[in-house]
């Protein structure tokens, strides 16, 4: 049974989230990464002065948000609380996982330090089972070299099935190229194909009997196999998520059908 959406796209972004993006004319693009990995700076490098700051709807956490223009594109960037996870153990994680999962931007680019890639990779891996349409941005290659460091680009990107970008965001090394892969990404130019980790077999046919009930629950709406591991894992604010963002406050029946799924 499918339910009736309340608001999607573009006008869900106006709506609970207070981005506005002009006539629909402007692309997305959410920016994420944990703490101290120069995420900031890579934002003021693609947007410069063009920077608008407030909270997000409801919450105290900070909104920063940027635009700029490349190869006649308008583009509107999300800067994304700082966070370790999308696990939605706090105000953060759960803002960073909603915007992505709720506002659907059109492309998300995970920002990560090279000189301590492997620590910041748990967050890309859960941005990539969340989204098709993500760049990793291997941030302070420089530094990196220095500390004698090496980053394969290609190889990780073949090993991730995501476009990899490495960049030193403090001298402008690299943002065009990203620049570019935000353009192609976002616009459908250049597809990608994200590897999906393959849990132990008891959990993957776990989350094979739970997809059927997502699917005829929710539709399309959502990632079926991502909200299956987020039931697994017992998180019930996607729960409350999925009230807020996608129905109206009178669809208490299928409210109660998504709750029945997490029993």
């Amino acid at each position: 049974m499918g339910l009736t959406c309340q608001s999607c796209g573009k006008a869900l972004l106006k709506e609970k989230f207070n981005i506005r993006v002009g006539n629909n004319d402007r692309l997305v693009i959410a920016l994420a990464g944990n703490p101290n990995v120069g995420k900031s700076t890579v934002f003021n490098a693609l947007t410069g002065l063009k920077q608008h700051t407030g909270n997000w709807p409801g919450k105290t956490v900070s909104n920063t948000r940027g635009s700029y223009k490349y190869k006649n594109k308008k583009f509107v960037l999300v800067d994304l609380p700082g966070t370790y996870s999308l696990l939605a153990n706090s105000v953060e994680e759960q803002v960073a996982r909603d915007f992505i999962c709720f506002g659907k931007p059109d492309a998300t680019v995970v920002v990560t330090d090279a000189t301590c890639l492997e620590r910041n990779l748990n967050l890309v891996l859960q941005v990539m089972e969340l989204t098709d349409h993500v760049i990793l941005c291997v941030n302070l290659m420089d530094e990196a070299k220095r500390k004698g460091i090496f980053i394969d680009t290609k190889a990780l990107a073949k090993a991730l099935g995501i476009p990899v970008v490495g960049t030193s965001a403090r001298s402008g090394e690299g943002l065009i190229e990203l620049m570019d892969k935000i353009h192609n990404i976002s616009i459908g130019l250049e597809k990608s194909s994200p590897k999906r980790i393959v849990y132990p077999k008891e959990i993957e046919e776990e989350i094979k009997k739970l997809i059927p009930h997502i699917k005829g629950l929710l539709g399309d709406q959502l990632n079926p196999r991502w909200v299956a591991l987020k039931i697994l894992e017992g998180d019930k604010t996607l729960l409350d998520s999925i009230q807020q963002f996608l129905y109206t406050e009178n669809c208490f029946k299928h409210q109660s059908e998504v709750a029945c799924v997490y029993e």
